[in-house]
């Protein structure tokens, strides 16, 4: 039934979307222009996709510990590499946009979380070569397997933390002065997504970035996007429909944005 539902909700995502002679607001206009709709090519993507398709041939079956809600192809104790890439690394169009938002606002410290096999972490890491990147792996497995990748790409900056993000975000946290960049993508319930956004928020600053992902996977990634764009520190939020963006800027006003994309 997911399929139906998320087409259903694409349709009404669709009907409220803007495109971009809808954007009154010059930081949102200029960042859609220039960044979330920017059609050119970057070396990087041509290293990262390469990896990407080694990565669907791979037959290597693991031994999986999920410590979040699950594929959307359903949990599984065994599975393909593969099948891994297949399912649970973002599409080419939405790495491809972290890389675009991180090699704009040039981030000084990145949180990762939700490494899979590391190929959104390449696009994060490709984008920023000096930020320090911190991204989260519960199953020692597929933490094994996203550190090959990273080695394979030279992407050295990459501190990957293994172990169950209840535990290893706040530790982490506690070892860095401020957050620049966040990407949400490890656990798609609501309360642990809530509780690691607001873990989160007690290193964010007025020029933080912080990007949910599947916004619409179920009601209650749906739940946590809604309560997301009330909380009272944020100030600005765009809805991408699978990707979310938000903003704490005061400088601007508060407002909520459906962009097509």
């Amino acid at each position: 039934m997911l399929p139906f539902r998320l087409a259903a909700e694409y349709l009404l995502y669709r009907l409220r979307a803007f495109k971009l002679h809808g954007v009154h607001s010059p930081f949102v206009f200029n960042l859609y222009h220039n960044v979330i709709r920017h059609t050119g090519h970057y070396y990087a993507y041509a290293r990262v996709e390469q990896l990407r398709k080694k990565l669907l041939r791979d037959n290597r079956a693991l031994q999986v510990t999920d410590f979040g809600a699950g594929p959307k192809s359903g949990s599984h104790k065994t599975r393909k590499v593969k099948e891994i890439a297949r399912t649970s690394a973002k599409p080419a169009k939405y790495g491809q946009l972290l890389f675009r938002l991180v090699n704009h606002f040039q981030p000084a410290t990145i949180f990762d979380l939700g490494t899979s096999l590391g190929v959104t972490t390449c696009y994060l890491a490709e984008a920023r070569k000096q930020a320090a990147i911190y991204t989260f792996e519960g199953c020692p497995n597929i933490a094994r397997a996203a550190r090959e990748n990273l080695k394979q790409l030279s992407l050295k900056q990459v501190n990957l933390v293994q172990g169950n993000l209840d535990e290893t975000l706040e530790q982490q946290l506690q070892q860095v002065q401020q957050l620049d960049f966040v990407f949400f993508d490890g656990n798609h319930r609501y309360e642990p997504t809530m509780r690691y956004f607001n873990a989160c928020l007690q290193k964010h600053h007025e020029h933080s970035v912080f990007v949910v992902d599947d916004l619409y996977w179920s009601q209650e990634m749906k739940k946590a996007w809604l309560e997301i764009k009330k909380h009272p520190q944020v100030r600005q939020t765009v809805d991408l429909f699978y990707v979310g963006l938000v903003f704490f800027r005061e400088t601007q006003p508060k407002e909520n944005f459906t962009l097509y994309y």
